[in-house]
């Protein structure tokens, strides 16, 4: 949930509260308790949010480090190969000129 998303949720919950206010049937101790358990829900979902992202968050890391870890090694590799063919080249003997061309 983004901020604009969070912002909307906390004014939902917000006016859901002042107008069960306003039309409550209730006394003013049961309404008090109804605010304190909806209270107590917007924070168990907040919390729940929380470790939902957390572990978003977590395995996002993990997969990034895979990557990049799979990257470094295929870099490696093409430079390890990139130096044997050098060292191959230069290891090689000069090739005879062949009949017909120019120098």
């Amino acid at each position: 949930m983004d901020k604009s998303g969070f912002s909307s949720f906390l004014l939902g919950l917000g006016v859901g509260i002042g107008i069960g206010m306003l039309f409550a049937p209730k006394s003013g101790a049961e309404t008090r308790q109804l605010i304190k358990d909806k209270t107590g829900e917007g924070t168990d979902y907040l919390k729940q949010r929380g470790t939902e992202l957390k572990d978003s968050a977590s395995d996002l890391l993990a997969k990034s480090k895979e990557a990049l870890n799979r990257q470094k090694e295929t870099i490696a590799d093409a430079m390890e190969a990139g130096k044997q063919a050098y060292r191959d080249a230069v290891n090689q003997p000069p090739q005879p000129p062949t009949e017909g061309t120019a120098h």
